[in-house]
């Protein structure tokens, strides 16, 4: 007998679980389909960025800075720590405590949400009277039926050819988040979000780290000002970075993992290390969803298309998230998962790619919204451009962290801010009054006569923005 509901949400990740619990308020009856399991069986709702993504990475990123703090920083507060020692099994752990926490609350807001959870993974059967068929094949096997469904599966890693991830030396995100010991040599291959994270967990603890990037510059996509002030500090930490360079054979053996590579001087190059990452992109993740069986369209890449509603080309079928174009970003997928759920019911929800904001938790933090400086001069955009060290805000010298700077760019004829970029402390947390103001389309001036707090990092945004009109107050 087929469980009826009005919306069907394949996969429990941002976009997905957003999507239902929105769906759900909207006075839809919703049923939510996962199949991410925990170390015990169980469900383990909040897919690659709650298990193994976005949250363990935070954890563990926050622990090695301790960690390198007690090492490197306490005595500069005249605070002295002798013999502090990393147990990377208790790290580990804790990392694994706070997954469990984001976990258990997503079951708890399907609960609260009226949505039905079944464990297991959803794929499509066939197209019935006004709507759909799904599977569930977990424990038990479900068949449920919906007037409309939503994929949000997701996005897996890519692998390199010929060096398929073991998750013992040859490293994916997963494997990088649950290393038991400090490696000796770790080697990273791509210097993205992942790369530089991840690199920098390990580094802190005690590795020699090697990156390899195969572009010829570091972070393109981010402003060259900023990625250039990022790489100058990740070079002053030890966090080895060659770029330009063509991969070529991976071996794992007994003893660790060789790279064999060619340098940017199109010089022979080898690499011994212990473990291995690598973080070169992520894939859709569409297999076992019997797109065929019910024509759904994936593109080239394997990513479901759909137009700029979310909508794909099956009435009634949705969808979200890394499983579709645009950046594979949790808060993307969240805010596709809410407007979509409005569309359903008449509403109009509404993403603006424009202004979301992207965030590497290293180090210094680098965080950016809106267009580079170098693609405003592609695009043959007058603008204005306005920056602000950390070096000149007093809070950033009371907490001992000054590298970096806040950078605006504005319209020339309307000061209308274009893109805002940061490269220093708590530049994630900094960035979200940039997307307000973006979004509102706030000029450079209207930032810049906004009262902000004395000290506060905040004031370095103010200053940036004053310095777009030549007027800084403290610099």
């Amino acid at each position: 007998m087929s469980k009826q509901f009005d919306v069907i949400v394949i996969g429990a990740g941002p976009g997905g679980y957003i999507a239902a619990i929105r769906a759900a308020q909207l006075g839809m009856n919703v049923a939510c389909i996962d199949e991410w399991k925990n170390a015990a069986g169980g469900a383990a709702p909040g897919g690659t960025c709650t298990n193994v993504g976005c949250i363990p990475s935070k954890a563990l990123l926050q622990s090695s800075e301790h960690f390198e703090h007690a090492n490197l920083h306490f005595a500069d507060h005249g605070i002295t720590a002798t013999g502090v020692k990393m147990d990377v099994a208790k790290m580990i752990a804790r990392k694994d405590n706070v997954v469990k926490q984001n976990n258990d609350g997503i079951l708890y807001l399907f609960k609260k949400n009226k949505v039905t959870f079944f464990h297991g993974r959803g794929s499509f059967v066939k197209a019935v009277d006004g709507g759909y068929e799904i599977k569930v094949t977990g424990k038990a096997e479900e068949t449920l039926t919906a007037k409309q469904v939503i994929v949000a599966t997701g996005s897996n890693a890519r692998a390199l050819p010929g060096a398929a991830f073991d998750e013992e030396q040859i490293l994916s995100n997963d494997g990088a988040l649950a290393i038991g010991s400090v490696p000796k040599k770790l080697g990273v291959i791509g210097s993205g979000v992942i790369g530089l994270e991840m690199g920098s967990v390990w580094r802190r603890l005690g590795a020699d780290v090697t990156i390899l990037e195969g572009l010829p510059t570091f972070l393109g996509a981010v402003d060259e000002q900023i990625a250039k002030e990022a790489k100058k500090a990740f070079d002053k930490q030890g966090l080895k970075i060659e770029l330009g360079v063509k991969i070529g054979e991976v071996k794992a053996g007994k003893k660790g993992v060789s790279i064999a590579y060619t340098n940017a001087k199109g010089e022979a190059q080898a690499l011994e290390v212990d473990k291995l990452i690598v973080s070169i992109g992520r894939v859709p993740n569409t297999t076992g969803l019997n797109a065929e069986g019910v024509g759904l369209k994936l593109d080239e890449r394997g990513a479901v298309v759909v137009d700029g509603d979310c909508k794909t080309n099956l009435p009634g079928v949705w969808a979200v998230g890394d499983v579709v174009r645009g950046p594979m970003l949790a808060h993307k997928a969240e805010e596709e998962g809410v407007a979509v759920a409005e569309r359903m019911a008449g509403q109009h929800g509404h993403v603006n790619f424009n202004t979301i904001p992207w965030v590497i938790y290293t180090s210094p933090e680098i965080a950016w919204v809106g267009r580079t400086e170098q693609q405003l001069k592609a695009d043959g955009v007058k603008y204005k451009a306005g920056t602000f060290p950390f070096l000149a805000n007093g809070r950033a010298r009371a907490l001992g962290d000054t590298t970096g700077m806040v950078k605006f760019l504005a319209d020339a004829a309307t000061d209308e801010i274009l893109g805002v970029h940061i490269v220093g402390p708590m530049a994630s947390e900094l960035i979200a009054e940039a997307v307000v103001a973006m979004e509102f389309k706030a000029s450079s001036e209207d930032i810049a006569r906004i009262c902000h707090a004395h000290p506060s990092l905040s004031e370095a945004t103010k200053e940036a923005a004053l310095a777009v009109d030549k007027r800084t107050l403290n610099f």
